[in-house]
């Protein structure tokens, strides 16, 4: 069976792990690992956590597909324009992602009986990422058993192992790497992001260098350290990076992290909560190294990593690296598609609908998941890229929705951002987006205990709140956010520091708002729109 817990729902409470213990587990205070397939025999008792789950955040692989019953109708009526659509149109998912697969079962849901096509360039199924960087890197979950529930469901044609080339939006065609062309009606974009790797190429064909993005990546990373290497090197020190020097220290392995900011999850959190981050990962004893970068890589004569030369003047000997150098938005198969899709991902608007390169909104092509780029009314209606689990779930389902729905039963994705990281026995939450602050201020409980909510305000607004391992404080802190509560908060609770003094919140500078889209023209009759290719770094 299949098991997949929505981290950004759950709360900590650990009925799971009371009811079904060889299944769930929870590291230190609040961080729930799981069994992503576990043996039917343990069926009867994950049914019973599931249940007993008070956010309800435990999905199973129960077929829960279900049509839309039309009302009764006292007369017969010729079927509207949507409805017709939903029992004879043609829908195209490109992405056999989590968003796609979470599109296509909404689809289901709501009545969409109709043609429905995914592509997929890796020949996997859907698959759970977030155990890749943790269960299975411990031997918890072979990565094979990753999958997530019931995508053999949801009545459609899968083309998998085969990418996406271009997009033919006058013709309403998809093409594909090996030639065919897949027409649709509407379309979601849904292709994801996938690893930066490493920028030397030679470098980068040393045996011993991983990326961490696929199940083949996880099992390839994962037989390296139960072989028991001398010191693992990983370079980058965002989430991913982070939960792989967590993963490496649990298995008592010796491990170096590189990073070239201020401080781990500086880009994410600002640098004031990385350096908490900083303190974990030492107690911890990781060898962390903030403002270091690599120079270059070494192997042996049999193309075997060995060293690793840094900016600071030092040496690493080393066999095992892995680049965790960020991602890389998969848009390149939509260049000259006429779509506004840059390095920052797909535009699209508060419907999911795509923005076309005159800043047009299209009819029948949505974009969602770590692709999308949407704008966020509680953000100043700045457009957001999110790689995140929750966002994936959220939009996708948002985008089906409105695929099959007329314009006034459409939806917008309004959901605040979250997201979740469990590391060294600790769960990290956010809600809102922390780097679009000024300042941050600890509103509860104590950073020296690793149990303490960091509240973000921004022109004197509250606008993110994170929390170690005090995860069921963020509902209440969502809805401050919301309703732009102003910052720092004056609410007294029985935990609130003493010293709770705001401080600079130290988080990245925004990049320089480059045009992606430039208008050129010397009259009305003579305008027209250039979509500017460019590469951020």
């Amino acid at each position: 069976m299949k098991v997949v817990v929505d981290l950004t729902r759950c709360q900590g409470y650990a009925q799971c792990a009371f009811a079904a213990p060889d299944v769930f587990a929870i590291q230190g205070d609040e961080a729930l690992l799981y069994d992503t397939d576990p043996d039917d025999a343990q069926r009867e008792k994950v049914v019973r956590a599931a249940a007993a789950c008070p956010v309800q955040a435990i999905f199973l692989d129960r077929d829960d597909t279900r049509s839309r019953q039309p009302a009764p109708e006292t007369h017969v009526t010729a079927p509207g324009p949507e409805e017709a659509f939903e029992s004879t149109g043609r829908i195209v998912v490109v992405g056999a992602s989590l968003a796609g697969l979470r599109a296509g079962r909404t689809l289901r849901q709501e009545g969409f009986t109709g043609s429905l096509t995914v592509i997929g360039d890796e020949p996997h199924a859907p698959y759970d990422r977030p155990p890749l960087s943790k269960q299975v890197l411990m031997g918890q979950v072979p990565a094979r058993r990753t999958g997530l529930p019931r995508h053999d469901a949801l009545d459609a044609h899968w083309r998998l192992g085969v990418a996406a080339t271009a997009l033919d939006l006058s013709g309403k065609q998809v093409l594909l790497a090996d030639g065919a062309k897949v027409g649709f009606d509407r379309l979601l974009i849904a292709t994801g992001v996938r690893s930066r790797l490493w920028p030397n190429e030679a470098e980068a064909a040393l045996d011993g260098l991983f990326v961490l993005r696929t199940p083949e990546d996880a099992e390839g990373l994962r037989q390296r350290l139960v072989a028991g290497p001398g010191r693992v090197l990983v370079v980058g020190a965002g989430f991913t990076g982070c939960e792989i020097a967590s993963a490496c220290s649990q298995l008592d392995l010796p491990v170096t992290v590189l990073e070239r900011g201020p401080a781990p999850l500086a880009g994410a959190l600002g640098a004031v909560i990385g350096g908490v981050a900083a303190q974990m990962q030492r107690d911890n004893g990781v060898d962390l190294r903030c403002g270091v970068r690599v120079e270059s890589l070494e192997g042996d004569d049999s193309g075997r990593l060995r060293r690793a030369r840094l900016s600071d003047g030092s040496t690493l000997d080393v066999e095992v690296a892995v680049a965790a150098l960020g991602s890389i938005r998969n848009v390149e198969w939509l260049e000259g598609s006429g779509l506004a899709a840059g390095a920052w991902g797909v535009a699209c608007d508060a419907g999911c609908r795509a923005v076309d390169v005159n800043g047009v909104v299209t009819d029948d092509v949505f974009v969602a998941g770590d692709v999308a780029r949407c704008p966020h009314p509680v953000y100043d209606y700045q457009y957001l890229s999110l790689e995140h689990w929750g966002n994936a779930v959220a939009q996708a389902e948002i985008a089906a929705h409105n695929m099959i729905s007329g314009e006034g039963e459409r939806w917008p994705h309004l959901a605040l951002p979250e997201f979740w990281s469990t590391q060294f026995g600790t769960e990290i939450k956010s809600v809102g987006v922390p780097t679009h602050a000024d300042h941050v201020v600890i509103a509860q409980g104590s950073v020296a205990e690793r149990r303490f909510v960091a509240v973000y305000g921004y022109h004197g607004r509250i606008t993110a709140a994170v929390g170690f391992n005090q995860s069921k404080w963020l509902e209440f802190y969502a809805g401050l956010i919301d309703r732009a509560a102003p910052f720092p908060p004056s609410f007294r609770t029985t935990d609130r520091p003493t010293d709770a003094r705001p401080v600079a919140a130290e988080v990245p500078e925004r990049p320089t708002p480059h045009a992606t889209v430039v208008v050129t023209g010397h009259g009305p009759s003579e305008r027209r729109a250039t979509l500017v290719r460019r590469t951020y770094l």
